[in-house]
């Protein structure tokens, strides 16, 4: 009956062992953080819901789009950089006007909006950005206020895979939303 209780008991510290084991011996070792730059490229596409087709009717317009994003990580949770979206198309779209005034048609030829935004990085992964910057285009040119939001998966050496959804409101214009997926590095 002893040996019985000796062996059963000698069995639970065994097997309370290994449940405990592996977590003492897997040490999360977190690496410290270093400033950094990072340069990315993007592809994606800038939905505009003002659009006009070759009639002036409303049309829901959706423009290929490269973005070449700039970020320096100056924390672990904190960045700065200038985001810059090229539209390589020409199309025509309905400004938004004060109430009261008549509404405009403006066309618009391979605008280009660089932004300076700053970013929190909420976790490894998911990250939100804010900032101001301008659409240039020959045409006329606007004030944007950007907001966006960008999810990053790490890969081996520098590299990240990112997805990034994006809203530009132009002052005084039209705004424009961007989903696309690009691939970034850190050096």
């Amino acid at each position: 009956m002893q040996r019985a209780r000796f062996i059963q008991s000698l069995i639970l510290l065994f097997s309370f062992t290994l449940l405990l084991v592996p977590d003492c011996l897997a040490q999360e070792t977190e690496v410290p953080f270093v400033a950094h730059h990072q340069l990315s490229i993007v592809l994606s596409h800038a939905h505009v819901f003002e659009g006009r087709d070759d009639q002036g009717n409303r049309e829901v317009l959706s423009l290929p789009c490269w973005g070449i994003d700039y970020t320096y990580h100056f924390t672990g949770k904190w960045a700065a950089g200038i985001h810059t979206d090229f539209i390589i198309e020409k199309y025509a779209v309905q400004k938004n006007l004060a109430s009261g005034k008549e509404k405009e048609t403006i066309q618009r030829s391979y605008p280009i909006a660089p932004a300076i935004v700053g970013i929190y990085k909420l976790n490894e992964h998911w990250s939100f950005l804010l900032g101001m910057g301008g659409e240039f285009a020959k045409e006329e040119d606007f004030l944007l206020t950007r907001a966006g939001i960008e999810y990053g998966y790490e890969l081996p050496k520098g590299w990240e895979l990112l997805g990034s959804l994006g809203y530009d409101f132009k002052w005084n214009a039209y705004d424009t939303w961007t989903l696309g997926i690009g691939i970034g590095r850190s050096f």
